[in-house]
């Protein structure tokens, strides 16, 4: 009996919706994932850093690790490896996700761009210019980008907590904020944390960027060929003294983000590809075993599905999960492992570093985000999102204050000293500790004097 054409282009049709329509919630979900991992890690760091066995903490993140092939050599702490390594496999997702956003998600059009672009320019120029009036002539005026940064993973995971209470509109809106914020961080790093450039490594890298330019413009969509240069522009981007994070970002703009042929040329494929499903009997049974035409079409069907998925859809899909639920949890634990045992505890509420990241992430973040959100709604320039009300937009504002992954960073590329690093952290976690705090409660609030939306 030939199987039902219509009803399997129906589900297919419904699958490639899935695919389209579901992304965000799909990215959503790892997030509030990654976040627990997060939380988890953090937890272990500080009981580890502070135990009877915590010097073995340092040791092990400290170790050196080195990578040999003829005469290349190269070698860095593990903690190195991973933030300088690792970490551009996370900003490489990251740019992915922007790319994507861009092209058809929050951020395809000027409209619907422009709200969470601007609150999070308020969120980053208010906390900085807190962060540097406090610390003004002080050497660790270095440190004013690091209470301009959103936790993504942190963020998103304190909205799931209120289920449906809350509009998707809200959480669509953080989510763009936060990506848009990561963008700006970005470029922060690039601009204003690179003390050295060697020039020739510079101009290597560039070539090897207008190779993956020409690549995309050849819509050449073998991963393998992006990986080989995205992994050569790297290498050279680190050693031009350029932060090498900076080359994923770069790297995934050139991911091709269209597949083989659309997607009315997968269904009629899939169409033609089904009618070779026909049996003698009621039930084809494990045919695929039997009749070689059966599984020439299921292979087929697989090649049609591998030709219209997108390679920057492909890598999102295959990266993600190991970004979410272990890059970043690897990270936090070896970067949020501060002691407290050589801290002078009456110095803490005078520190201009600890005062000025605490301030910027609690008060410039939702002051920055409201701000420059209001002003943008009022003068027309952008509007609110649907069943969104800025009794929301506040609340997402103050959790926009968990600086925490991205604050970490930061924090690690402005203060060499291990004091002023230690600082830095108690500040990151007090600050966005503080910043979920108030803002769940205040989201509590309104849930609860708000009709419920289950």
């Amino acid at each position: 009996m030939p199987l039902n054409p219509n009803k399997y282009i129906k589900s297919t049709r419904q699958l490639v919706a899935d695919q389209i329509l579901k992304p965000f919630q799909r990215f959503f979900n790892k997030e509030v994932a990654s976040s627990i991992l997060l939380i988890t890690a953090t937890i272990i760091a500080l009981i580890w850093t502070n135990s009877t066995i915590g010097e073995t903490y340092h040791r092990f993140w400290h170790t050196e690790v080195s990578l040999a092939l003829g005469h290349f050599h190269i070698s860095k702490t593990l903690v190195h490896w991973i933030n300088d390594g690792f970490m551009s496999l996370f900003f490489f997702t990251v740019g992915l996700e922007i790319k994507r956003e861009i092209l058809v998600g929050e951020l395809a059009t000027p409209k619907k761009a422009l709200l969470p672009v601007i609150a999070a320019l308020g969120g980053m120029i208010v906390p900085g210019l807190i962060y540097a009036a406090l610390n003004a002539g002080l050497p660790t005026i270095s440190g004013w980008g690091v209470p301009v940064a959103t936790d993504i993973a942190f963020a998103l995971g304190a909205v799931a907590v209120f289920g449906r209470r809350l509009p998707v509109g809200l959480r669509i809106f953080l989510a763009a904020f936060a990506i848009a914020d990561d963008l700006g961080a970005v470029v922060i790093i690039a601009i204003f944390y690179t003390k050295e450039i060697v020039w020739s490594y510079l101009i290597i890298s560039l070539f090897l960027i207008f190779g993956l330019a020409v690549a995309n413009f050849l819509w050449i969509r073998q991963t393998l060929i992006y990986a080989i240069l995205g992994l050569a522009v790297w290498f050279f981007v680190l050693g031009s003294g350029v932060h090498p994070t900076i080359a994923g970002v770069i790297v995934s703009f050139f991911i091709p983000a269209r597949g083989r042929y659309d997607t009315d040329n997968f269904l009629q494929n899939v169409k033609k590809i089904t009618e070779k499903f026909e049996c003698e009997e009621q039930s084809c049974g494990y045919s695929i075993l039997l009749n070689q035409e059966h599984m020439d079409a299921v292979q087929a069907l697989e090649m049609a599905c591998h030709d219209v998925e997108t390679p920057l859809q492909r890598l999102m899909h295959a990266l993600h999960p190991w970004v979410a639920l272990l890059i970043l949890p690897f990270f936090a634990l070896g970067n949020t492992g501060l002691t407290f045992h050589n801290i002078v505890f009456s110095e803490l509420v005078s520190n201009p570093v600890i005062i000025g990241i605490i301030f910027g992430l609690v008060f410039g973040k939702p002051i920055g985000i409201m701000l420059f959100s209001y002003l943008s709604v009022k003068t027309g320039i952008a509007s609110l999102p649907q069943e969104v009300r800025w009794s929301h937009i506040f609340g997402g504002a103050m959790l926009g204050g968990i600086g925490f992954t991205m604050s970490l960073f930061l924090a690690d590329l402005s203060f060499s000293g291990p004091q002023m690093l230690n600082y830095a952290r108690i500040a990151i976690l007090t600050g966005s500790v503080l910043s979920a705090a108030i803002g769940m409660s205040y989201l509590g609030f309104i849930c609860i004097s708000a009709p419920d939306r289950e």
